[in-house]
């Protein structure tokens, strides 16, 4: 049974967006998103660029923040101006802290197959975020060929029982 079987199931995204968030905040680091925009999206147009933007979701930049299951939702300034931003949870192809790039990247909307499959980890990798700091990007670990300076062993870049799974590494 998959997880599309049993009924209510949901996307791990959310979770894992307000887990990395509390990280991001507990560490002192800034927790900030890059999200693909299309209509379903609430946020300024004129600081879209190729259809995404990125958004600094710390506490010191928000006010009523809320981090739910399908939405989030809060306000900011822009250029002086408190504007209300709305973007669905699956619209989020990131969440990184700003000071060292650490976090992770999402499927795009769309590109998944369903919840199973982004459950699972399965899923297409996303094309990388626009304004993501040091070169992140989504992609495939090789379980045969270690890179240059990898020790082959049980690293964050090591692919799990899966074989080849997306990763989020480092290019530098």
């Amino acid at each position: 049974m998959d997880a599309n079987d049993k009924a209510g199931a949901t996307t791990t995204r959310p979770y894992l967006i307000r887990a990395l968030h509390e990280w991001c905040s507990d560490n002192g680091f800034t927790p900030y998103i890059a999200v693909q925009v299309d209509r379903m999206v609430q946020v300024p147009m004129e600081y879209v660029n190729k259809g995404e933007i990125v958004l600094n979701v710390g506490f010191d930049a928000t006010s009523n923040l809320e981090l739910g299951n399908e939405w989030i939702r809060f306000k900011a300034r822009f250029a002086g101006v408190a504007r209300d931003i709305i973007v669905p949870v699956d619209h989020v192809v990131a969440i990184y802290a700003k000071e060292n790039g650490q976090g992770m990247a999402f499927p795009a909307p769309g590109a998944t197959t369903g919840n199973a499959d982004e459950a699972r980890g399965t899923a297409a990798p996303a094309a990388p975020a626009a304004g993501t700091p040091r070169g992140l990007r989504l992609a495939p670990a090789k379980a045969d060929e270690p890179d240059e300076g990898d020790d082959g062993g049980d690293g964050p870049d090591a692919p799990g029982p899966g074989g080849n799974r997306p990763a989020l590494k480092r290019v530098k």
